[in-house]
């Protein structure tokens, strides 16, 4: 009787020890990670807050706190799953508990959960993948495919996006074949011009390069959004009646709409004041249609 109580009792300090090693290996582990997510905040806001045009993708706070908290809980999850499972089968191996058909049906369990759910499996590793290749972040502007809008929230398994009408979409990030960040780097921001075909082209290139140079030199807000002069890029069409002449500048990522309203208004009050008339070919057709003798036109349907 006495052998028996101190087999027990040499296990169940045994089982003790192991359950307070794995407490203690979880706490510090976590803390670890928690330390480590901390620290990538720091280099993110210092990279952000450098003088770099191009660092405006990590500028946005919000994002790299979200970001930073989603990859922190995980790798939290992962440690915690990692030594309490660990700990769990040790404590079953003092009770003499044969592991061999529990880690079968175990394994046999998990294929079958994971057939099953295989979409939230794609859904969460996939968007982990996203959050640690940090594809876009809350703020960004995205084309998802499907869906398109400003990222309100990123989560292991959706995605949720405000479009420009105000709608809200929830994307499963397993269903994301391609995105394009709108919002990353720089974006571009083009201008059609389209004047007379006799017009002087010189003095229409002229016009355009001045009011690009203005604008970019202009104080702010416009030379924070418009990052370089505009390129005359030169004529993109002709016909017999209007040219087109194509203009292109490189602005801050998202504001391209509302540089290219700015610059549309520029140059038409730029080119009304020398003499130049903007026009498309329906305005001119509809013009000679007037100017024609009135009986030009029901001869010619004739």
């Amino acid at each position: 009787m006495r052998e028996h109580w101190e087999a027990w009792l040499g296990t169940g300090l045994r089982i003790a020890l192991i359950v307070v090693i794995a407490l203690v290996l979880r706490v510090v582990v976590r803390r670890s990670i928690s330390r480590l997510i901390k620290r990538m905040h720091r280099d993110d806001k210092r990279r952000a807050g450098g003088p770099s045009r191009g660092s405006a993708l990590l500028a946005n706070p919000e994002r790299r706190i979200q970001r930073a908290a989603a990859i922190g809980s995980v790798l939290r999850s992962a440690a915690s799953v990692l030594v309490l499972g660990t700990a769990a089968l040790m404590v079953l191996s003092q009770l003499s508990i044969e592991l061999g058909p529990l880690v079968a049906s175990a394994g046999i369990l998990g294929v079958a959960i994971g057939f099953g759910a295989r979409n939230l499996v794609t859904d969460v590793l996939s968007g982990m993948f996203m959050l640690l290749e940090d594809q876009y972040g809350v703020g960004d502007r995205i084309d998802a495919g499907e869906a398109s809008g400003t990222v309100v929230e990123i989560g292991l398994r959706v995605t949720t996006l405000r479009a420009d009408s105000g709608e809200l979409w929830y994307v499963r990030n397993g269903e994301i074949k391609r995105v394009a960040n709108l919002s990353q780097g720089w974006a571009t921001a083009q201008l059609d011009v389209e004047v007379r075909a006799e017009a002087d082209y010189a003095q229409v290139h002229k016009v355009i390069t001045t009011v690009g140079e203005e604008l970019h030199g202009g104080g702010p807000p416009w030379d924070e959004l418009l990052w370089e002069p505009l390129e005359v890029l030169g004529l993109e069409s002709v016909s017999m009646d209007t040219m087109v002449v194509r203009a292109k500048g490189k602005v801050a990522p998202g504001k391209a709409a509302t540089v290219e309203r700015e610059l549309r208004r520029r140059v038409k009050e730029a080119l009304d004041a020398a003499g130049i008339a903007q026009v498309d070919p329906a305005a001119v057709t509809l013009e000679k249609l007037r100017a024609a003798p009135p009986g030009t036109l029901r001869n010619t349907e004739g």
